[in-house]
């Protein structure tokens, strides 16, 4: 349907965007995006990261006022002043990270801010009481006197939904909702968001998995470099041409392991021990063994010990007990200066925190760890020059967008500040690297870009942990596969061996032996 005749007809939509223009300082995140979303559709939107997505979805949830253009819901015209505005006109947000209490229930997080009243005192019973109903409602099955911090992630999701839903929402706005489920979790949230649908409600699902996006949507809306590249209905698309209108060609979406014959045992785990920050133990006797030339990859979802062990492996962490050996030589506890001196690098899930200093310079960033050393140092002294070239070199090789050297890193987009991080490690040349989440974040091209860097290390032979939420990374790169469970080992395998659903059930706890006689009773 044409712009004009979408114009005509506005009130048959849930949202609609009319030629949005978001500017910040140096940046045009929005380019005159119109931006339509049809009453009771799962409308998935989706793009490069930098493209302008979360802007987009920001200014239609009032954290961001447009520079220009106008928002219409439901056929009215919308100035909003800020969230609350938005949830007044029935929009609601399920944000990647979670805004949830920790110590509060499922039901008082719900009703926060909100709280049902009788006289003056808070209603617990009469909230208990309105949850238990919307979760019934839709199929969101969740523990409404379990404290948060005591339930899993998928249940943790589905509370942020009855989060929105209390608030009276019609249009739900979901930010990467499938990013820390497992598969069989993936497909349950789908059953629910189908339940949703049914009811009348309106999705609008932002994702950078192109499968999932085919599975559960209606139509789909492409952005590339703040503009509106296509909007197409799902059954009239597949993944080539989605990944084409994101990046403006064509995409190797499934990147070929050369066979390998791999070298020495380089890396030797055993029997360790890790605690979290809570001094409670998160890897509990884990133990594994990497050659040179060879991907391992820890599956696993969020939370079950996989950053204690990429810390602790990097020196981030305290190993309290077992054996770190590399190269035969025992390194446990040692320094990440020391560690870093022998070759071991490591790009951290938590880029903000780990991976940049924010209020550095990109060009500063990028040789971070090695700017004691020539080139970078000549003397005692910094040498600008060759520090400028290389991160010339590197922000181009790495496409860092934009590639301005001296924009400050906190200042770039969440995927290009990970780019700046894999470009520094990478360009490192390790013998062994730490790799928790590369690709969070990032667009198809740059996931591409990324699977071939990993890929050309393990040929120059580097060993590789590879750690990641993204089950099909993990199949599409490691060599061999460790399942994580509540910080244990519940296997390792050479990939091939299991399928995904027996993966995604290890992956929740369920040991093989169990899985297997399921699947004899079936």
């Amino acid at each position: 349907m044409s712009e004009s005749n979408i114009s005509e007809n506005i009130g048959e939509y849930a949202v609609y965007m009319k030629n949005i223009t978001k500017v910040f300082p140096r940046v045009i995140a929005n380019d005159n995006v119109t931006f339509a979303v049809k009453k009771g559709e799962i409308h998935a939107l989706i793009g490069e990261n930098g493209a302008g997505k979360s802007t987009l979805m920001n200014q239609l949830y009032g954290l961001y006022k447009p520079t220009g253009g106008e928002i219409y819901v439901f056929g009215k015209k919308m100035d909003f002043k800020g969230p609350s505005d938005a949830i007044d006109a029935g929009i609601g947000m399920v944000h990647q990270h979670f805004m949830l209490v920790d110590n509060l229930t499922v039901a008082e997080n719900v009703v926060l801010g909100q709280e049902p009243k009788k006289g003056i005192l808070f209603d617990l019973k009469f909230a208990q009481k309105k949850v238990k109903e919307l979760s019934e409602r839709y199929g969101l099955k969740v523990d409404i006197d379990a404290k948060i911090e005591d339930i899993p992630v998928g249940m943790q999701q589905r509370v942020e939904i009855i989060k929105t839903l209390y608030r009276g929402a019609d249009i739900l706005i979901l930010d990467e909702p499938t990013a820390v489920l497992t598969p069989q979790e993936t497909e349950e949230f789908f059953d629910i968001l189908r339940a949703l649908k049914n009811d009348g409600k309106t999705i609008i699902f932002i994702s950078h998995k192109l499968k999932e996006v085919l599975e559960i949507s209606d139509t789909i809306t492409v952005m590339r470099l703040g503009k509106v590249t296509g909007t197409v209905k799902t059954s009239l698309t597949n993944e080539k041409e989605l990944a084409n209108m994101m990046v403006g060609r064509n995409v190797v979406l499934s990147i070929e392991r050369p066979t390998f014959t791999p070298g020495k045992t380089s890396i030797k785990i055993e029997n360790i021990w890790v605690k979290d920050n809570r001094k409670l133990d998160a890897v509990k006797g884990i133990s594994f063994e990497i050659r040179e030339g060879e991907i391992l990859g820890i599956a696993g979802v969020a939370g079950n010990g996989q950053t204690e062990l990429a810390e602790a492996l990097s020196g981030l962490r305290k190993i309290e007990k077992g054996s770190y050996l590399f190269e035969e030589r025992e390194i446990s506890n040692l320094s990440v200066r020391e560690l870093r001196e022998l070759g071991i690098s490591h790009i951290p899930e938590d880029r903000q925190k780990r991976g940049l200093i924010a209020d550095f310079p990109v060009y500063f960033n990028l040789i971070l760890s090695q700017h004691y050393k020539e080139p970078f140092a000549k003397r005692g002294f910094l040498d600008f020059n060759e520090i400028r070239k290389y991160s010339h070199s590197l922000v181009k090789q790495f496409d860092v967008r934009p590639p301005d050297i001296d924009i400050l890193a906190g200042n770039l987009s969440g995927g290009n500040q990970q780019k700046v991080i894999l470009a520094r490690e990478i360009g490192f040349s390790p013998k062994f690297i730490i790799v928790s989440q590369p690709t969070r974040g990032l667009d198809v091209g740059a996931i591409e870009y990324v699977h071939k860097s990993l890929i050309n290390l393990r040929q120059q032979n580097a060993t590789i942990l590879l750690i990641s939420m993204e089950l099909e990374e993990i199949l599409s790169l490691s060599d061999r596969i460790l399942v994580m469970y509540e910080g244990r080992s519940m296997g390792e395998f050479e990939n091939g061996e299991l399928t995904i659903e027996e993966m995604g059930l290890m992956m929740a706890g369920k040991k093989l032996e169990e899985i297997k006689v399921l699947e004899t009773k079936k």
